[in-house]
C-alpha cells in the first residue's frame, strides 16, 4: 500500500530535495504544505506550487499563518523584549512552531501516516520541528531525508540535477528563508566568523551607503504591550510589521549578525535582517521604562531571557510558556502609550515616549527638587543604604 505522507514544503532546495526522494526512492504519495508565515509575494506563491507539482507532489496545500504567527508569537517576542544573544529577534523560531503544528494538523486532516521535514543533522529547526510535531501529532511518524543521509547542499542539488531538476547556483551556496518577522540567511560567508556575508543576500535592508541621507521620524503606537499603529494609522499586526519592515529597511535598519549557542551545544552563526522586530523591541523596551516600576522590569526581562531561550529551542509547549506568557500580559498592562524614533543610516533611535500611564515627574523632577522627601531624608537614605558596605570595609580593614 502506497504511503502518504505530509512535507513541510518550503520551495529551498532541502524540500525540493525531500519531495523528489520520497516520491523516486520510497514510492510514497507526498502532499506539500507550505505555511505561508510571510515574505511571498504573488508570483513566488504560484512558483512554489507549480515547483511542487512538477517535482511530484499529490496536492499542494497553501495556509496563510501570517496572523497566527503575530497573535501567538510576535507579541510574546515584543512584549518580552526578546532577543537571543542580545541581538537576534528569533525571527524563524517563532515560524516554525507555527508551521510544524499547521502541517501537523494537514497530515491528520488528510490520514497520512508520516509527516516529513527538510531539516539537517545539524541545525535547530530539526529540533524545533520535532517536538512540536511529537506534541501536537505524536502517533505520526517524522521523516527527515537530509538528516538520515548526512548529504551536503551540493550533493542535494546534484541528485535534483541527475533527476532533470536543475537548481540556480545561489540556492547551492546560501539558505535564505524569508518570513514575516524577518530574514535569516545561513551558509556560505555565514560559516566563517571573520567573513561578511556579500550584499547579494540581502531582502528586506538597503546598505547603509544606498540609505537615504536625510532621516526620517515615525511614531508607534502601544496598547498593553502591543503594537497597534503606525504614524497615527492603527493597522493589523502583520500589516504593521509589513509596513514597518519597509519603512525600516529603507533607511537599512535591521541587519545583523548572530554568533551563539545552536539548540545541540555547537556554535552557529547567521546573518539576518529584521527592520521591523528591530525598531519594534527597541520602541516597546524605552516604553516599558517610562511605566513600569524597577522590579517589574527586572522580572520581564528575566522572564524574557527564559522564554527566549526555550522559544529559540522549540520547547513552545511546554507548560511553563503559558505561565510566562500570563507574567507578560500582568505586567503589561498599563504599557500603552506612543514611541517617536529616528530612523536613519541603519540606525534607529528612540527619541521621544509618552504615556497616560508615565512614572516619570510625579511628584519630582530628577537632579533638581522633589516634593516626595527633603534633604534630611535624603541624608538618612545615603547613611542606612551604605551599613553593609560600611560594616565590610571596617571588618577588612579598607
Amino acid at each position: 500500500m502506497t504511503q502518504k505522507i505530509v512535507l513541510a514544503y518550503s520551495g529551498g532546495l532541502d524540500t525540493r530535495f525531500c519531495l523528489v526522494y520520497l516520491t523516486r526512492e520510497k514510492g510514497a504519495e507526498v502532499i506539500t504544505v507550505t505555511g505561508d508565515t510571510g515574505g511571498f509575494d504573488a508570483e513566488g506563491v504560484e512558483e512554489i506550487g507549480r515547483s511542487a507539482s512538477r517535482l511530484g507532489a499529490s496536492e499542494h496545500v497553501w495556509l496563510d499563518l501570517r496572523q497566527e504567527v503575530f497573535d501567538d508569537f510576535v507579541g510574546w517576542i515584543v512584549k518580552g523584549n526578546l532577543l537571543k544573544g542580545g541581538v537576534y529577534p528569533l525571527c524563524v523560531a517563532a515560524e516554525r512552531v507555527a508551521q510544524a503544528r499547521a502541517v501537523a494538523r494537514v497530515a491528520l486532516e488528510r490520514g497520512a501516516g508520516a509527516i516529513a521535514h527538510g531539516s539537517t543533522a545539524a541545525g535547530n529547526d530539526q529540533i524545533r520541528f520535532d517536538l512540536v510535531l511529537g506534541a501536537v501529532a505524536p502517533r505520526l511518524e517524522i521523516l527527515t531525508p537530509v538528516r538520515d543521509l548526512g548529504w551536503s547542499r551540493k550533493e542535494e542539488a546534484a541528485y535534483l540535477e541527475k533527476h532533470g531538476f536543475p537548481v540556480p547556483a545561489e540556492r547551492k551556496e546560501f539558505s535564505i528563508n524569508e518570513s514575516l518577522w524577518g530574514v535569516t540567511i545561513g551558509g556560505g560567508a555565514t560559516h566563517d566568523a571573520w567573513a561578511e556575508p556579500p550584499e547579494s543576500v540581502y531582502r528586506l535592508t538597503r546598505s547603509v551607503d544606498a540609505a537615504p541621507t536625510a532621516p526620517r521620524e515615525i511614531v508607534l503606537g502601544f496598547e498593553a504591550g502591543m503594537p497597534v499603529s503606525l504614524d497615527g494609522e492603527r493597522l493589523a499586526g502583520p500589516v504593521l510589521v509589513e509596513s514597518l519592515n519597509r519603512v525600516a529597511g529603507e533607511h537599512g535598519v535591521g541587519r545583523g549578525i548572530h554568533l551563539g549557542e545552536t539548540v545541540l551545544g555547537i556554535k552557529g552563526r547567521i546573518a539576518f535582517e529584521a527592520p521591523a522586530p528591530v525598531v519594534l523591541i527597541e520602541a516597546h523596551r524605552e516604553l516599558e521604562k517610562l511605566v513600569l516600576t524597577k522590579w517589574q522590569s527586572y522580572w520581564a526581562a528575566q522572564a524574557g531571557l527564559f522564554y527566549a531561550q526555550h522559544l529559540h529551542e522549540g520547547h513552545y509547549y511546554d507548560p511553563v510558556m503559558r505561565d510566562l506568557e500570563a507574567f507578560f500580559d500582568s505586567c503589561q498592562r498599563l504599557v500603552t502609550g506612543e514611541v517617536r524614533v529616528r530612523l536613519h543610516k541603519g540606525a534607529a533611535r528612540v527619541v521621544g515616549t509618552r504615556s497616560p500611564h508615565s512614572l516619570l515627574g510625579r511628584g519630582t523632577t530628577y537632579g533638581e527638587q522633589t516634593a516626595l522627601w527633603d534633604g534630611r531624608d535624603a541624608r538618612g537614605f545615603g547613611k542606612v543604604s551604605g551599613i553593609s558596605s560600611r560594616l565590610a570595609a571596617e571588618r577588612d580593614g579598607r
